[in-house]
């Protein structure tokens, strides 16, 4: 009706073309084709006929209302991304992310995410794999009822996990235990990226910086490996790894309730064989260099180096006092006893221990302090 007013305005010649479309807000050739479509057809010329056609890219309703029925019936909570790699890898569907997202936030089974704050410029990533790797627990109810610590070892060029499993609380057993299956599976790093828990650190003043020259269990490991190690002073200088865990923590106790795990076991193994290798796939991105900064581990016993070492003295019965045990020496071809000479006692992450003098181990023992007999070499 606008547009028969400035037709109307243009006819009797109290308009020019140009004043006319300015009129309705268009360029005067705009005008010009209206005028064609007008005269010809009249005001039913002037409306769109793509309103009235379908576009043949639309999915048909049946399979509109299957994706609604499998996220309803199967997956519900799940946040849609999560949704949708199930979807794509486990029901092979074939749909984008974005039409699986509108398509259950038009149904109404997923609501919309609110607004996103303001712009924040991420750390860029260390360039190669193997310079610069993460290690942080999340304490969380992965189990229905059940709260354990998931401890997680990734690197930051990647994104990549290279170690991941549950114990019941995070210590120095379980840096330890991220670390080693992270050498046995890559090889020695270059450095890591600890909070300042207890365990990584010794921190004088609640708060304040750590003390470099007093190395905890763990950072004596650290250094013997030639691993530098660095803490950070923030959760926002942990920002790669605490995202990491938001996303676990979505999806993890999802997965394990449609797997029917409840035991600690049950979980680590389906972290190691299914959940660690899927995440991977999805999230994991290509290092800005190519090559690799891990290096091959050659030589010592690696164990020996990853558990807690403390020095004792040896007794006049020949045994060692430790953590209210009494570790008896057995009698060896070397020496004809050990009264008064300083050892080392090794304690490992499963909480079997040793009984060291220099380099050679003289005693294996359980954590009751029984003694593990040793194999003897014909």
């Amino acid at each position: 009706m606008r547009f028969k007013e400035a037709y109307e305005g243009w006819h009797a010649g109290e308009l020019t073309q140009i004043e006319a479309a300015r009129l309705l807000g268009m360029c005067d050739r705009s005008f010009r084709r209206y005028l064609a479509r007008y005269e010809e057809f009249d005001l039913d010329g002037l409306i769109d006929k793509r309103i009235e056609q379908v576009s043949h890219r639309r999915a048909p309703v049946d399979e509109v209302m299957q994706v609604v029925g499998l996220y309803s019936s199967q997956y519900e909570g799940w946040n849609v991304k999560h949704f949708h790699s199930w979807y794509r890898r486990e029901h092979q569907g074939a749909r984008s992310y974005t039409w699986v997202k509108n398509t259950l936030q038009t149904a109404a089974v997923v609501a919309k995410a609110p607004g996103r704050g303001a712009h924040r410029k991420r750390r860029e990533r260390a360039p190669m794999a193997g310079m610069l790797l993460h290690q942080d627990g999340s304490t969380h109810e992965w189990v229905a009822g059940t709260r354990w610590d998931l401890i997680v070892t990734m690197d930051d060029a990647t994104g990549e996990h290279y170690s991941m499993f549950f114990v019941e609380e995070e210590g120095t057993a379980s840096s330890f235990r991220g670390v080693h299956q992270t050498i046995e599976r890559h090889g020695l790093f270059a450095s890591l990226y600890t909070d300042r828990g207890s365990h990584y650190w010794l921190t004088p003043e609640a708060g304040g910086k750590v003390d470099k020259s007093k190395p905890t269990q763990f950072g004596r490991a650290m250094g013997q490996l030639g691993i530098q190690m660095i803490a950070a002073y923030s959760p926002e200088a942990r920002g790669r790894s605490e995202r990491a865990f938001g996303t676990h923590q979505q999806r993890l106790p999802k997965e394990l309730a449609k797997a029917g795990i409840t035991d600690m076991a049950g979980a680590n193994r389906y972290l190691d064989q299914h959940y660690r290798h899927t995440h991977n796939s999805e999230f994991a991105v290509r290092a800005a260099e190519p090559a690799s900064a891990f290096v091959e581990f050659i030589g010592a016993n690696l164990a020996d180096i990853l558990c807690e070492r403390f020095e004792r003295t040896v007794g006049n019965d020949n045994c060692v006092r430790f953590d209210a045990l009494s570790l008896q020496i057995p009698e060896t071809r070397h020496r004809a006893h050990y009264v008064k000479a300083k050892v080392n006692v090794h304690r490992y992450g499963d909480d079997t221990l040793a009984i060291l003098h220099g380099p050679r181990c003289l005693a294996r023992y359980s954590a009751s302090g029984k003694e593990i007999k040793l194999k003897r070499a014909a």
